[in-house]
């Protein structure tokens, strides 16, 4: 059976961060993920996750001025500097926390930039970070967004994910596979989870269109989550998707799809 993990920047949003931990917990939820943990002392979450009985499995590096429309910084060759502080900062809140992996957002290419450039420099800075993320004992994650939603950002498609991932080296660097972001991008979902499966190490669910919950649009989850458990995918699934009314209103679809 798939292992669902609820996204605490999507779901539960109509109440405040630290109180959707409880949330998640009293519907059945027994694992977390959320974007960013940085507005809060890691104690505050370490608490809510310890009393409330949840794993944390995912949060992201820092990604730039969020609220100002930065999605990642990675690929910035004059943000080397605050990239790599970011890393050193996520780890210690993955330390803390107790998450095993965390998402590196490559960001929207940078005007002015040559391709090539940008390239190297999300390059370069994986590799930083795969190796300082290697020795607490964490996996790097990488994931490709479709530019309908965010146009303009660097690492969109499944190939080349892979292909920087074989660039960068490292034998704790991954892919996170968004099936919302890959059908917008590409499709052939099934295919492309089996044949890449060893390199997937988190996946994330939302449907198309609307980003809503499974069941509401066009992707066939039924048939997606019985796939992912023949292939042997082992790893938890995040819901990362806007509820189409509320969260408790539209989880009927664990029951519907996920049996």
């Amino acid at each position: 059976m798939p292992k669902f993990a609820a996204n605490l920047t999507m779901l539960f949003n109509e109440l405040p961060f630290l109180d959707r931990f409880e949330a998640a917990a009293r519907v059945g939820f027994d694992a977390v993920e959320f974007l960013f943990p940085y507005a809060f002392p890691a104690a505050q979450i370490q608490e809510r996750l310890y009393r409330h009985g949840l794993k944390l499995v995912l949060h992201n590096l820092p990604a730039g001025d969020w609220d100002a429309g930065e999605r990642g910084i990675a690929c910035h060759p004059d943000r080397i500097g605050e990239f790599r502080d970011g890393v050193g900062r996520a780890v210690g809140y993955a330390q803390a926390l107790g998450v095993g992996q965390l998402n590196c957002l490559a960001g929207k290419a940078p005007a002015g930039v040559d391709h090539a450039v940008a390239h190297a420099t999300l390059v370069e800075n994986l590799r930083f970070a795969a190796a300082a993320l290697g020795e607490a004992g964490l996996k790097l994650l990488i994931e490709p967004i479709n530019t309908v939603d965010i146009p303009g950002f660097f690492v969109n498609r499944t190939a080349q994910a892979l292909q920087i991932l074989d660039e960068v080296g490292a034998g704790n660097a991954f892919l996170q596979y968004d099936l919302y972001h890959a059908q917008r991008m590409e499709g052939e979902l099934a295919a492309t989870l089996e044949k890449h499966l060893p390199r997937i190490a988190h996946v994330q669910l939302a449907d198309n269109p609307g980003r809503h919950e499974p069941g509401t649009g066009e992707i066939n989850y039924a048939f997606l989550f019985r796939h992912l458990d023949r292939i042997g995918y082992a790893g938890w699934i995040g819901c990362e998707y806007k509820p189409a009314t509320t969260t408790e209103a539209g989880l009927h679809w664990r029951q519907q799809l996920a049996q």
